[in-house]
């Protein structure tokens, strides 16, 4: 892909918390920073009220980890740091140590698109720990913000239920990368095109795009406008029909079609962009057909979101297609994923592996002890549910109870099919594995979503995706929390 490369030109090791390298140095100082370690990313809860995540933006972090390395000039950077004293805050001993680092452990994930839900681990590193904790903060950046958008996505085409969807939101997006991003978050997830067409030079999106109000602005009407955005664009005959009158702006629409057809193309659309979308579609619906162009397809954008498509489309409003922008491409209403990176499991020198976990009085901020691995069963049809479990302890329960525990019928039990999500991505610092195209990507979150239940899919999920804990590891971490209690009182 080398995308990063593309847009950034440099090298991205930086792109960190000043405080995991601080950590660094405090490993590196107390003789530990090549002591193996795990940790996983995992999701606190799902975004805008819905019942599953869209796991999107490993692509782009092989690629980070792939490149990543200090060079002279961070090391060089960082030398001009300073702490609290006024004096070097890194010891060059420390930074030489720094610049000679290159990831080379294990990392184990679920692959872009895969449907995943709160507490299970999407990411599994392990490796020296100081290594894996300087990699936390780009991990959360790039499959945070993918995610969102993807889930955000995925649920704009959900409701629109078949209708085409066109990301429209480069201009109210942030930043120019963060519009890349964006772009190839929302592709994956559902959306049939961008208007970006950097991102379809990079990522191979198909582009669409019409005319804004400043066109219709510019010529002294609105008839003047249209017929020459019909002559300049032959091939690409979309009226945008509200800048004075929407309802005027049809009939002028027709007349530039007409001159489209005459000339042996096509009038495709007319684009509302604003008002009552109901109303002004029923009544563009009415009056394109009237004067025969009963194919002329109805688009409709202006800051939509599911809620808005969810409602009009119960309503009965003849729309066709759906541009959706800001409210997409900024995750709207709740623009950040709780997703989290934490150490599960430590191993100094040649000792046995130790249990490591956050207990708080929030239970939400309990994290889970071990090395673990997400197993999901199926009836063939649908996903019944999910197990998390330690690789270490192993299974202990028959699949078909677990099946059962997640309310399926004992009946299907010779039915039920399980595969385990986190696949090896790194081996010894080393990809083992291919990230697939951006058009495979998206038909498999399209499998996934068929795969999932029509009540987890809900805008308004009501209702919790089944995820229990393995009998052995809910053991573990019950005597565990005993323990970081007696030994922290």
């Amino acid at each position: 892909m080398n995308y990063l490369n593309k847009i950034y030109g440099c090298n991205l090791a930086l792109a960190t918390d000043l405080y995991e390298l601080t950590m660094a140095q405090g490993y590196w100082k107390c003789g530990v920073a090549e002591s193996e370690a795990v940790f996983h990313m995992f999701f606190r809860k799902n975004p805008f009220k819905g019942g599953f995540i869209v796991t999107a933006g490993i692509s782009f972090l092989i690629e980070f980890i792939e490149n990543f390395r200090f060079t002279n000039d961070d090391i060089k950077y960082l030398r001009t740091l300073k702490g609290n004293d006024g004096k070097a805050l890194f010891d060059n001993e420390f930074l030489n140590y720094l610049s000679s680092q290159k990831f080379d452990g294990e990392i184990d994930s679920v692959t872009d698109g895969t449907i995943v839900f709160p507490y299970e681990p999407v990411l599994r590193v392990k490796g020296k720990i100081l290594q894996a904790q300087i990699l936390e903060t780009a991990i959360l950046n790039i499959i945070n913000f993918h995610s969102l958008i993807a889930t955000k996505a995925a649920r704009v085409c959900l409701a629109a239920n078949g209708d085409p969807v066109i990301e429209f939101g480069m201009r109210r997006a942030h930043s120019i990368g963060g519009s890349l991003g964006a772009s190839w978050a929302a592709y994956i997830g559902g959306c049939e095109a961008t208007s970006n067409v950097l991102a379809g030079k990079l990522f191979g999106i198909p582009v669409r795009g019409t005319h804004a109000h400043s066109w219709v602005q510019f010529f002294d009407s609105e008839y003047d406008a249209f017929m020459n955005y019909a002559k300049g664009n032959p091939n690409n005959g979309i009226f945008l029909v509200d800048t004075y009158d929407t309802k005027s702006g049809v009939y002028n629409a027709i007349q530039a079609g007409k001159y489209l057809n005459q000339n042996g193309y096509k009038f495709f659309g007319i684009r509302i962009d604003s008002g009552n979308l109901e109303k002004l579609s029923k009544e563009a619906r009415k009056i394109l057909d009237e004067n025969g162009f009963k194919d002329t397809k109805i688009i409709a954008s202006g800051d939509l979101d599911e809620w808005i498509i969810d409602d009009l489309k119960s309503k009965k409003a003849p729309i066709d297609i759906w541009g959706v922008g800001t409210k997409l491409v900024t995750g709207y209403n709740e623009p950040f994923l709780t997703g989290v990176y934490k150490l599960s499991m430590a191993k100094k020198e040649d000792c046995n592996w130790i249990p490591k976990m956050k207990i708080s009085e929030e239970n939400t901020k309990t994290s889970i002890p071990g090395i673990l691995q997400v197993r999901r069963y199926s009836d063939g049809e649908y996903y019944l549910g999910d197990m998390i479990y330690d690789i270490t302890l192993g299974v202990k329960e028959e699949d078909s109870d677990i099946a059962t525990s997640f309310g399926n019928n004992n009946q299907f039990s010779d039915k039920i099919e399980k595969r385990d999500l986190l696949i090896p991505i790194f081996r010894h610092g080393k990809r083992v594995y291919n990230p697939p195209e951006i058009s495979k990507i998206k038909e498999y979150v399209k499998y996934e979503l068929s795969k999932l239940k029509p009540m987890y899919k809900s805008l308004r999920c009501r209702k919790n995706y089944p995820v229990v804990l393995e009998k052995n590891l809910t053991d573990m971490k019950r005597k565990f929390i005993r323990e970081l209690k007696r030994r922290n009182r």
